[in-house]
């Protein structure tokens, strides 16, 4: 079970974890909304620190994210296991999430998970052993269906998927290194 520190009582976690730019992208994100609204922002906030953070949101982080937005841990903590785009685990520097839902299902999302998988030599959910590429765990509808099948990486939208462009892509996060 995950538990937090509900009372955010250590004053310089926010001070110690957080670089000057994650505390400058969270103000951007302060300055949307009034004052008494500061979970507003928790979002972008969070963005900021998994990018931080290598791609991952840990215990330590969502609290240091928490104590400078001033709100309890326990929302930071929500916020980060409810939404798919944030990882509360190490993960790869790359994250690969194919669509599953009913459109993209009826266009061959099965048959691209299966090529993906094998490509990598891994299963949804596992990260490649160099630690470059996470198969996130299967994916609900990433509202692109016209454009079925669909995947992004570290969310960049890639669509009308076919084995080649899976390899295309594959290819560019291998250059990229």
């Amino acid at each position: 079970m995950y538990q937090v520190n509900p009372q955010n009582n250590d004053k310089t976690l926010a001070d110690e974890l957080l670089t000057q730019k994650t505390k400058e992208t969270i103000d951007y994100w302060l300055s949307k909304y009034p004052n008494d609204q500061r979970r507003s922002a928790i979002i972008g906030s969070l963005h900021a620190a998994q990018e931080q953070n290598g791609g991952w949101l840990s215990k330590e982080i969502m609290q240091a994210v928490a104590q400078y937005l001033e709100i309890p841990a326990i929302w930071a903590y929500e916020a980060a296991s409810f939404y798919s785009m944030f990882f509360t685990e190490p993960c790869g520097k790359h994250k690969i999430s194919i669509c599953t839902n009913i459109s993209c299902m009826l266009n061959g999302a099965e048959e691209i998970v299966d090529y993906a998988e094998s490509k990598l030599g891994i299963k949804l959910g596992e990260t490649t052993s160099d630690g470059r590429i996470t198969l996130v765990k299967e994916e609900e509808c990433v509202a692109a269906c016209v454009g079925a099948p669909v995947l992004l990486v570290d969310g960049h939208y890639h669509e009308n998927l076919t084995k080649e462009k899976i390899d295309e892509i594959l290819a560019k996060l291998e250059d990229s290194k």
